[in-house]
């Protein structure tokens, strides 16, 4: 019997190539009751503490934001992934995604706790000494201190480490001497501690954990942003500022490795922010098509509102089942890492790397469906979702970041691509094999033979082709542009589309098939459609990226036998979507929101 795996858990980008488990799959349906009493506390939180007052936070009122955080900490929202040991609640990767998610719907105040409870805390607890983390996590932890992260300067944003900010070894071998600048700072306006990367000696690329009050560290004023307003953003500054040496965090000439495992994690945690603010959104808009009248009659009635409604659900749903999965996976991956004897940092680290994949297709998904749910909301509200009166709009402007920060969307959809590929070059997940079982399919005469049997075989077998269909148009690009691929980015976008698209198909119809297993088939109907109208349209997305990428570096007969394969591997059976869609629509409004 192999330990608590996991013996059946898949890699990171694994499902690529393999058939996943439903039952093994972890859903939102599986949280346990303390889980969901969590996601409550969250939610009770910023109906009382935060929404009521959003103007006022985004009027930036002195020391408004610091004591809401003060407050949140107070309840353990801040503390919730420390360890005990450091005045954490010491709980499970899930529970802290879950108050990501719960916490998302708060506007500017979701991105202060996201950036203090991440990128502003998270480095000192994985990477610093015990003597830093005595000195900074408890007080981190319960909110008494608030953290924040300087990465990007004016030169450099997603090429991090092209930062120009220097160290200097003081004469007398006691400090650091930091010159340079950092731009874009969240929380920076109020942060005690800051964790700030710059180069020793030029090339040593490296972290620090600099205090307020340092000598020599300022800040500018605050930035006036399109949205998330009541978010504290500065450029922070440093001239010949003095950095005692044991601030130096982690290893001299590693910051790369703080800098871009701590991403691994923010990025799956912005993916549940954007969904908890996703659900704020849709129930905003839920609520004004029911009430809002036109011809007599609510506009909740007309087809194209509810097509509109509909799509909002299904991309949610969808975005959660994956989100869930992954999270799991790192959750299981962690417990796997420690039990083999390994450290508490390195553990988690360990397993948000493994699933680095995952995290960036995260991140893509999750930004990319709060901006369509805002910008759905803002039509459905007509001329009044342009108008600051209705918190639509709020929601419209403050969506738009999330697709440009922890890694835009376009560097998240290129490492995605980067990532697989070079896993199947050191052997890790073997794509090859596969690839070329697919190629030799493809020179086949296609078996008609008898159709699976059995619930929801039709899905499998679409969800197996669709798998099919990246194989052949990776696996093509690669022969075709060798080492030449990493500079066509427009094909490796298409690629990373393919796949973003069929890692949340499928996460959706493992969690249906889960779900229809426990509950029998008829208690989920409505989760059904959600899925089957997922898989159709995603059928047409695969299509086009696979299309768009094989125009652009093949030809002739081999360009004619990878589209007539691609057709193939993208044919789904009929469905109508129209009266699915309606079906979703009439429960959301039934339910005067979001409630599947």
């Amino acid at each position: 019997m192999e330990t608590t795996k996991t013996a059946n858990a898949l890699q990171g980008g694994e499902w690529i190539i393999k058939e996943s488990n439903p039952f093994e799959t972890f859903i939102p349906e599986d949280f346990n009751e303390e889980q969901s009493m969590v996601m409550d506390m969250c939610e009770q939180f910023l109906q009382t503490e935060v929404l009521p007052i959003v103007d006022r936070i985004d009027k930036m009122e002195p020391g408004l934001m610091p004591s809401l955080m003060e407050k949140a900490g107070e309840q353990g929202l801040l503390s919730t992934s420390f360890p005990e040991a450091y005045g954490g609640l010491g709980k499970d990767f899930i529970t802290s995604t879950i108050v990501n998610e719960g916490l998302g719907g708060g506007h500017s105040f979701s991105v202060a706790v996201a950036a203090h409870t991440g990128i502003g805390s998270l480095p000192i607890l994985y990477f610093g000494t015990e003597a830093q983390k005595q000195k900074y996590i408890p007080k981190l932890a319960s909110g008494e201190w608030k953290g924040a992260y300087g990465l990007t300067e004016p030169n450099s944003g997603s090429d991090a480490l092209g930062a120009k900010t220097t160290a200097k070894l003081s004469d007398d071998g006691k400090y650091y001497i930091l010159n340079g600048q950092k731009c874009w700072i969240t929380n920076g306006g109020f942060a005690d501690v800051y964790t700030v990367f710059a180069k020793i000696d030029g090339d040593k690329f490296t972290g620090f954990i600099v205090e307020r009050g340092t000598e020599g560290f300022t800040q500018g004023p605050e930035e006036h942003k399109m949205g998330i307003k009541g978010s504290s953003t500065v450029q922070l500054y440093f001239q010949d500022c003095k950095i005692p040496v044991e601030n130096v965090l982690g290893e001299i000439g590693k910051g790369h490795v703080i800098a871009f495992n701590i991403l691994n994690i923010g990025r799956l945690k912005l993916c549940a922010a954007t969904l908890g603010g996703s659900k704020k959104a849709a129930d905003i808009s839920i609520q004004y098509a029911k009430t809002r009248e036109q011809f007599k009659i609510s506009i909740s009635k007309f087809g194209a509102i509810k097509h509109k409604l509909a799509e909002i659900a299904i991309r949610m749903w969808v975005c959660e089942s994956a989100l869930y999965r992954s999270a799991k996976w790192i959750d299981d991956k962690e417990h796997e890492l420690l039990a083999g004897g390994k450290a508490f940092a390195e553990a988690l680290l360990g397993a948000a790397e493994e699933y680095a994949i995952e995290c960036a297709i995260l991140k893509v998904y999750g930004s990319e469906v709060l901006d369509f749910v805002v910008d759905e909301g803002v039509q459905i509200h007509g001329g009044n979702g342009f108008s600051d009166e209705y918190m639509i709009s709020k929601a419209y402007r403050d969506s738009r970041i999330n697709r440009i920060y922890e890694g835009t969307n376009e560097i998240n959809r290129l490492l995605t691509v980067d990532m697989v590929l070079k896993r199947a070059m050191k052997g890790k997940l073997d794509l090859m094999g596969p690839a070329m079982a697919v190629q030799k399919e493809l020179m086949s005469i296609p078996d008609f033979g008898a159709e699976e049997e059995g619930e929801f075989a039709k899905e499998r077998k679409a969800i197996a082709n669709f798998k099919k269909a990246i194989l052949m148009v990776a696996g093509a690009a690669v022969q075709k542009l060798m080492m030449q691929l990493d500079k066509e980015q427009e094909i490796l976008m298409n690629i990373a589309d393919m796949a973003i698209e069929v890692f949340h198909a499928e996460s959706a119809l493992l969690r249906v098939i889960k779900l229809a297993n426990t509950r029998g088939a008829s208690a989920v109907s409505l989760q059904t459609d959600i899925m089957r109208t997922y898989l159709y349209d995603a059928a047409d997305r695969i299509n086009k990226a696979g299309k768009d990428a094989l125009n652009s570096f093949a030809d002739g007969d081999e360009l004619r036998m990878m589209h007539i394969g691609l057709k193939r591997f993208t044919k789904v059976e009929p469905f109508n979507t129209k009266d699915a869609r309606r079906r979703i629509a009439d429960q959301l409004i039934a339910d005067n929101g979001y409630k599947f």
